[in-house]
């Protein structure tokens, strides 16, 4: 009976691992008469996942080249569209918009936003189209950003006292990295919650700042459970699931703390229509919360959602964009001189730079531009998921696929752009026209359609104030013993420079 079941027990085991493969590879039932895009070989289990390696946007592009604009992977048991061209991209995102709306569900961003009730990773629906409708009305129309110049110009210009202070000598070597970090950190405290949480400024600053520290690494690690759905207890295992469930609980309690705080001093009605009050993000949607004037309910969990929404795109990519628009322009000195010289120019006698000034500033906006097409904060940009089946440039893709457009890929592509590799601010001067809002798609690193990010002009006037403040104020050089600007990229969904930007800043004023 023993030796029966030594040749049995293997034999049935090896006979399901052949099914397994067998259907694997071959799903006849999906797939049968259906042209598929097309894909490189898989393995069992894992399928494509080995390919997408530390840097995911210059792999998948790698992939691009040999199999097309459109290609399918399968990521674990998730099957996956990489989208790599700007003519597959204005399909996705613009003639087939409505269908690749919707988002799929990710592990922790899902647990950080109360099961997805935000802007950025809500499924497609009611709910979304009505968070987000606040939020273009009420918190990020040009109104409302214009009503908050008076924050971006105290921290744009805290920042360039704390570099002076730092800058003691000829030699001193400055972290700007560290100290743009502070800088779009503090804005949008202030824009958001009404008050900063840095420099022991308010009560648990320290513990804050190590909560959205923490946050932003959680985000970026691979969750095997997320695509192989068997193997969810390995984040159990490995303490993954109990690191996230602790920070993500203590970042719970500081958003219930502020919100309790902005009730409770219960200073009257604030005037939604009027700009022109320094109410912030926090107290114009508890005023909406209060008017409910139609079917939608804006509970806690929503404010809080979209609260730290306004944290994660607002300050991790707003400070990555500026930190490698100064790396670039750094390693550029002719673009470095040409900046100066503008910026100076504009200025003129009055030595300070104002927000009406960055009109003037062609250059500047253009080498702002170029640094988005070379380093788009989130190359891969937020996934999106088809909710029907539909055909793109002849190819069926089946409902529930997900999405990745390669923002990067795509503004590297030759056939769109001249020497691609290159920074050449020039581009952008010759062709005005080309811009980020999402409607040349060619060159989407803040994504288009229904699901482009709502706070580009936030965003981009922040950028645009601390360069042109950065650039007027100081003259850059490399530490002693440093030979050339480091450009190394770092692992992860949002992609900044693997090293601290560091630098010797001279005073030019």
């Amino acid at each position: 009976m023993t030796s029966f079941s030594n040749y049995v027990v293997p034999l049935v085991s090896f006979s399901l691992f052949v099914i397994f493969v067998l259907k694997w590879f071959f799903n006849p039932a999906s797939t049968a008469g259906k042209k598929l895009p097309p894909s490189p070989p898989k393995l069992p289990v894992i399928g494509n996942l080995h390919q997408l390696s530390l840097y995911p946007h210059r792999a998948l592009q790698t992939l691009s080249k040999r199999y097309g604009p459109l290609m399918m992977l399968h990521l674990g048991s998730v099957p996956t569209l990489v989208v790599s061209s700007a003519d597959a991209a204005l399909e996705i995102m613009k003639t087939n918009d409505l269908i690749f709306s919707n988002r799929p569900k990710v592990t922790i961003p899902d647990k950080l936003v109360y099961g997805s009730k935000d802007i950025a990773f809500a499924p497609y629906g009611e709910h979304w189209r009505q968070v987000r409708s606040i939020c273009v009305l009420h918190l990020l129309s040009n109104k409302r950003v214009q009503s908050f110049r008076y924050i971006r110009e105290e921290e744009t210009d805290l920042l360039i006292q704390k570099i002076r202070q730092s800058s003691s000598s000829s030699t001193s070597v400055t972290n700007l990295s560290n100290l743009l970090v502070s800088l779009t950190n503090d804005t949008i405290s202030r824009v958001a919650l009404g008050r900063k949480y840095s420099d022991g400024e308010a009560q648990g600053s320290t513990k804050f700042e190590l909560m959205l520290k923490e946050i932003m690494e959680l985000s970026g690690v691979f969750n095997a459970g997320d695509f192989i759905p068997w193997l969810k207890w390995i984040s159990k295992v490995n303490g993954f699931d109990a690191r996230a469930d602790k920070v993500i609980k203590s970042f719970d309690e500081f958003l219930s703390g502020v919100v309790e705080d902005h009730r409770n001093r219960n200073q009257g009605k604030t005037d939604l229509d009027d700009s022109s009050n320094h109410a912030d993000l926090v107290d114009l949607l508890l005023e909406i919360q209060r008017e409910n004037k139609s079917s939608f309910t804006l509970d806690d969990e929503t404010i809080k959602a979209v609260i730290f929404d306004m944290f994660g795109a607002g300050t991790d990519t707003t400070y990555t964009s500026l930190e490698w628009t100064m790396a670039e322009a750094l390693r550029h000195p002719e673009i470095m001189k040409k900046l100066q010289n503008e910026v100076k120019q504009v200025v003129g006698s009055k030595k300070q730079v104002a927000e009406e000034d960055l009109e003037k500033m062609l250059y500047l906006k253009a080498v702002l531009k170029e640094s988005l097409r070379l380093h788009p904060p989130i190359p891969l940009l937020i996934p999106h998921q088809s909710t029907q089946d539909t055909k793109i440039m002849g190819y069926h893709i089946a409902a529930g696929t997900q999405v990745f457009i390669n923002a990067w890929a795509i503004a590297m592509d030759p056939m769109n752009w001249e020497n691609p590799e290159e920074f050449n601010p020039e581009r952008f001067l010759k062709n005005t026209a080309l811009d980020f809002r999402g409607f040349n798609f060619e060159y989407i690193p803040f994504g288009a359609g229904r699901r482009g990010c709502p706070g580009i002009t936030f965003a981009v006037t922040v950028n645009e104030l601390a360069l042109a403040k950065l650039i007027l104020n100081f003259d850059f050089a490399l530490p002693i013993g440093v030979k050339e600007w480091d450009l190394t990229e770092d692992s992860g969904s949002t992609v900044h420079k693997k090293n601290p930007l560091l630098v010797v800043a001279t005073p030019s004023c």
